[in-house]
Order: C-alpha cells, then structure tokens, then sequence
C-alpha cells in the first residue's frame, strides 16, 4: 500500500522527504513559555498540553522516512480523540490494544480497513465485541498471539482477516518492562511460528505476522530491531513459498497469501536534553534492508511514542519549597497520578521552571540549585526528579514537564482519590479543552449509579 499524505498524494512525492522547517524533535525549551503561561492561567493545573501541529508533522515525517510501507499509529500512546482525529487525517491506521481503544478509534472516524486489534491476551467481553464490529467492519484485521486465542475466536464464528503475533526471542526499549520481543507473553514461539500459521490458514483468513521488539528503542538498540526485523522477513518468505518449518508434524502446503509483515514500532525519542534523535530515515533504510526482498508484500509499522511523545508538556505549579539536608524538596501540584512513567520505569522527564512566581526575577536570573520535585500523594516514588540541576524554585512558579504527549494522560489514574487533569489541544494557534478536568463528585460517580441500580 502506498503511504497516505494529509492531502492524499504520494508520500514519496518530491517535497516528501521530511525536509521541511520542523525540528527533527522538539525540546521542552522549544515551548513558548508567554503561550504555556496564558494556559495555566486560563485551565488551572495540573493541565496537559498537546500540539495537533506536532502530531501531525511527526506523522509526515513518518510516512516520508517510510514511503511504501503502512504505517500504524499505536492507539496507546494517546488515545485521545483531537490525536486519533489528527493521526487518521495525516495518513495513519491504527493499531488498537483493546477494544476500548478499538471503540474510540471507530469514533474518531477510522474504517474497519485502517484498524488492527493486536491485544494480548484479551478478556472474553473484548473478543465478543471485536467480533461483533468485525461482522459490521470485515475490513478489520485482529492480531492474535497464542492458538488458545485462535481458538477463541473460532468459537466465535470468526473465520475474517487473521495476523499471526509471533515472539522472535529479541527485545529492545528503554526498560525492562516494555521489552516485549523475547517476553513469554508475547506472541507464539518462533520455531513453531510457520505451522501455527499453515493451521490457521484453515480457519482464518491469514493476512499477516507480527512482531515487536519493545518500547522507546534508543539508538544503541537498533542491532535488536534489525535482528527482529530480519528473522521476520525469513519467516515471511518462508510462508509465502510454501516450504515446511522442518517439524516432522508439519505438511507442506499452499503457499499463504500474505499481504504484509509487521515489525512493530518503539521508535525512541530523545528524553535527556542531550540525547540525540534517532536518524529516521537511516533507521527506515536499516529497516527494509534487514526485513530483505518480500515479493508481493508490504512492510508494516507501528509507531506511537515517536508520534506524540514531544508534542505534549504536564504544566504544573509549585506550592511548597522545603529545604533539607539532603537537598530542596519542591512540592507541586501534579502527581503519579497524573505522570506515572518516572515512578514506575524510572523515567526521566525535562523539566523546564518558567517561573511566575510574584516578586520573583526569571529563572534565567536566578542562581542554580539541586532539587527534588515531588508531588502530592502519599507515596516516596512520588517524584519527577531527584536531586536535578535548576533554577531556584519559589511558590508560585510554573513547571513545564516535557516530552509528556505518550503514555502520560494515558497512564494518569485516580490513586488517593486524586482527580485527573484537563488537557488542553493547541491546533493552528487555537487552544481547546479536549478533557474537561474531573471534579471531586466524578470520583464516587460510579458508587452513585451502582447504588441508584441497586434501588
């Protein structure tokens, strides 16, 4: 499949090759502070920040590094409609890891032939419903990684458009919790990949493989992504020629009709403020060199974190200095419950202090100290940084979390009854409320309609 622009050209085109004034990634230093500032004042924090202009120039960027290949945005990096909106008018499929993300998908205006459900392990109620929308949408390809969920879905009745997980042995990312590639979870055993196929062709309409080495591959990882990639090209050429998989049990065959081969996505973004950005267009080079010659099918991936990550910032505001012998604890008003990835994979995150604090001089004229920023539940990993070079805080100032538009509203929850923040989309210079933020009385909401159900 040719690769889709806003307006519907080539992406190959000429001018389609991701030359364009944009920055190759956008530093939290980058954010307009005058701009960031208007918005804290007008929505209150903790307030998500997210460019649809961003989004939709890391697409383009995207589609021109891979001209002739599908590209997937994977619908949890960001599931919010304004991004599903924006990703879907830039040329992006999606790639959905549960029905929820398949039901917003669909409501952002994806048809069945630009979606792919690629859960693991999926509860009964999801599969009912995703076969219940593939009766209506036939186009809709569904993933599946082990054969009890072949299984599952043939006792379902489905018989449509089939893509086999496959678990390569090789996993990358930027913590151990995201390395998916060797994880057990993940897909059905390489060696026995090509017969779980072959069987499947018998009930399915097998369309595809996949795989996914992990989350946030930086570039010191690429060996890894090449290894999965080119193992994949090996077992897609080997399908489609209809050779045996060497085990005894296992029958030569027709050869099957593949229309691609999947190789996930976990494009890394620079987090540190000197990292430097993956090379793209080298990484796509390296990409279709290791997959090899697929005659007849396309190249498939799945990018979610390159899509949005730098697109988006967590303003949040300082409410407590407290110095101690172990350094300056600055306490704000956003919490784990609002970004979760430093408590729970350690991550670092940039954070910018645009000041505002009355009576204060601007961060740039302030001296510089070490500090810890913390947040308001009762927990020790409630931090965004411990010990980090800044300007030094006062009540009152604005902190600019960067890199903060994948996995971050995401990943945000209720912990010690903790309402979620708004978010605001910029779009063309305009501002939008796209999640209003949650009151106190939302978090007993549930509570309240189960007790009216019981009456």
């Amino acid at each position: 499949m040719t690769a889709r622009t806003p307006d519907g050209s080539d992406a190959s085109a000429p001018g389609g090759d991701g030359s364009s004034a944009d920055p190759v990634v956008r530093r939290t230093d980058d954010w307009d502070a005058d701009r960031l500032h208007e918005l804290a004042a007008e929505h209150d924090t903790p307030l998500y920040v997210q460019d649809l202009d961003r989004v939709r120039e890391n697409c383009e960027r995207l589609l021109a590094a891979f001209p002739d290949a599908d590209v997937r945005y994977a619908v949890k990096a960001h599931t919010g409609r304004a991004v599903l909106e924006t990703v879907r008018e830039a040329g992006l499929d999606a790639e959905c890891a549960s029905a929820g993300e398949l039901d917003r998908a669909l409501a952002a205006g994806f048809g069945g032939d630009r979606l792919h459900y690629t859960a693991v392990n999926p509860p009964a109620r999801d599969l009912d419903h995703v076969v219940d929308v593939a009766d209506r949408e036939p186009d809709l390809t569904i993933t599946a990684g082990a054969v009890d969920t072949l299984d599952r879905l043939a006792e379902r009745g489905y018989d449509g458009r089939l893509c086999l997980r496959v678990n390569p042995g090789v996993g990358a990312g930027h913590h151990e919790k995201v390395r998916t590639g060797a994880a057990p979870k993940f897909g059905v055993p390489y060696d026995r990949a090509a017969r779980i196929a072959r069987e499947a062709a018998g009930r399915f309409d097998v369309v595809g493989i996949h795989a996914h080495a992990g989350s946030g591959i930086d570039p010191d990882q690429l060996d890894s992504h090449r290894e999965l990639v080119s193992r994949m090209g090996e077992l897609a050429r080997e399908l489609i020629d209809a050779e045996s998989d060497g085990d005894a049990s296992a029958r030569e065959s027709d050869p099957l009709d593949l229309e691609y081969v999947d190789v996930g996505g976990g494009f890394g973004v620079p987090y540190h403020e000197d990292d430097e950005p993956l090379d793209l267009p080298a990484v796509a080079e390296a990409t279709r060199d290791a997959v090899g010659d697929l005659p007849g099918l396309a190249l498939a991936i799945e990018p979610g974190r390159y899509v949005v990550a730098d697109a988006g910032v967590l303003l949040t505001r300082v409410n407590t200095v407290k110095p101690t012998p172990g350094g300056t604890v600055v306490g704000v008003d956003a919490g784990m419950t609002d970004l979760l990835r430093p408590a729970m994979y350690d991550a670092y995150h940039p954070i910018r202090n645009l000041g505002g604090a009355d009576g204060e001089p601007a961060p740039a004229d302030r001296e510089e100290t070490a500090v810890t920023v913390a947040g308001p539940i009762c927990e020790t990993g409630d931090t965004f940084c411990t010990n980090r070079a800044s300007a030094r805080p006062a009540r009152g100032d604005l902190l600019a979390v960067g890199i903060a538009g994948a996995y971050g509203y995401e990943m945000a929850n209720q912990y010690n009854s903790r309402p979620r923040p708004a978010e605001v989309a910029l779009a063309d210079g305009e501002a939008t409320v796209v999640r209003r933020r949650e009151r106190l009385a939302d978090l007993t909401t549930v509570e309240r309609e189960s007790a009216e159900v019981e009456r």
